[in-house]
């Protein structure tokens, strides 16, 4: 066995206190910011150039430093890329591999496989509050490590699939931006092109009061559960565990929680139902192509389905016809609805209901503006989707190869400078 310590040159815990932050500046990773491997620096608290001298004064981050998680989740763990300045948040540690003993690379997924987070979750269980201590850190134990030029070529393999799984997710969060812009531009705006190719309101296009402000003359607004079949999903009792299944045989059941990691479009689900539940406790299967929303709970989280599947009863599914509006349309515009408005107490999550979902507002554009706008946003979609496909294959398959590799039970035979890639 090797002891984490012994490979590394530094390995220091953060700061027991908040940083003071600001709307600007640079990341200080909290534990929330670091997940599957990932750092979200975009995501991550900012604190001022003052504050990152006095919280780095122990240990500047250095690319190819790792932080770890200590608690809240224990054993997250990234890596910081070339070029990124940080500052560790609370409940975080800072890792500096010895580059003459391990790859930081190999680090970064040895840390993330399952033998060594189950070694930590052992060590973190013993306390009051889930954590691990920097003792238990430093003297974590990890496996034999292969010949330095091997760890260089599983890292730098499973690196290069995070790294194109990580770009595929950014280009998905500009076609999102770009997509829902131009749903403002048309029809929150209301600045689609005329018949002469102008904007539309802002060259005198007719305009008419309804239940949501001045819309096009030929425009109307509907009622959600009006304009399209909703249904909505169901739970088995939960303690005829029968009825539920891990295994993917079986009919994808939607939680809130996998609305909340998906994106545009959902592929997978946590856990599925068995056709013996569907039938016994009539559950409505979602067709592909649904526009799922949440109105429970976590209100207002969006979906399209790319199967069919089902869903708990926390979440509605609206369904199109030949002669209603896209898919993508809905999907854009409860994207950008207010739920907070559904609500009548103080408390959304107990306020809003099925029949709140039905009784949205809906606009209705003209037949022309609404087909004109697909011929435009539908090849955006497209490629989310297939982004999204390719996310999901990638992901599965750096999930395979991470412990083949790891435990060296699949060998790689090319050769390979056993340096830092400078592309990582």
């Amino acid at each position: 066995m090797t002891v984490l310590d012994q490979i590394c040159l530094n390995i220091i815990d953060c700061e027991h206190k908040t940083a003071p932050i600001q709307d600007s500046g640079i990341p200080s990773i909290r534990t929330t910011d670091i997940k599957g491997g990932v750092i979200d620096f975009r995501g991550a608290n900012k604190v001022s150039e003052e504050t990152y001298k006095a919280w780095t004064e122990r240990l500047e981050p250095q690319p190819h430093d790792l932080i770890l998680a200590r608690e809240a989740p224990v054993g997250e763990i990234g890596i910081i890329p070339k070029g990124q300045r940080a500052c560790l948040g609370q409940r975080t540690v800072l890792i500096r591999p010895n580059p003459d003993k391990v790859y930081p690379h190999y680090l970064l997924y040895l840390m993330q496989s399952r033998g060594v987070q189950h070694e930590m979750q052992i060590r973190a269980a013993g306390s009051t509050v889930t954590h691990l201590n920097m003792c238990d850190i430093r003297e974590l134990d990890l496996p034999d490590l292969p010949p330095l030029e091997v760890q260089c070529q599983i890292g730098d393999t499973l690196a290069n699939l995070d790294r194109k799984i990580e770009n595929l997710r950014k280009q998905n969060e500009t076609l999102e931006a770009l997509a829902q812009t131009l749903f403002k531009h048309w029809f929150v705006d209301f600045e689609f092109s005329n018949e002469d190719g102008k904007p539309y309101k802002s060259s005198g296009g007719e305009m008419v009061r309804s239940e949501l402000g001045e819309i096009p003359a030929d425009w109307r607004v509907g009622k959600l559960g009006k304009e399209f079949d909703i249904s909505i999903g169901r739970t088995p009792p939960r303690q005829e565990s029968e009825w539920f299944s891990r295994d993917s045989k079986n009919v994808k059941w939607v939680s809130i929680r996998d609305m909340g990691s998906c994106g545009t479009y959902i592929l997978e689900t946590s856990e599925y139902l068995t056709k013996e539940a569907i039938s016994k406790f009539g559950i409505p299967i979602i067709p592909e192509n649904t526009v799922i929303v949440s109105f429970k709970l976590t209100v207002g989280r969006v979906a399209i389905t790319t199967d069919s599947m089902l869903s708990n009863e926390a979440i509605a599914h609206v369904k199109v016809s030949s002669d209603s509006p896209t898919s993508e349309y809905i999907y854009l515009f409860l994207s950008q609805f207010n739920f907070n408005k559904l609500g009548s107490t103080s408390s959304i999550a107990t306020a809003v209901n099925s029949k709140s979902i039905k009784d949205i507002d809906f606009l209705v554009p003209a037949k022309k503006v609404a087909s004109d706008f697909s011929h435009i946003i539908n090849p955006l979609f497209l490629k989310l989707r297939v982004n999204t496909q390719q996310i999901h294959t990638l992901t599965k398959t750096r999930d395979v190869l991470l412990p083949q590799l790891i435990s060296g039970k699949l060998r790689m035979y090319h050769r390979i400078n056993p340096t830092p890639s400078s592309a990582l």
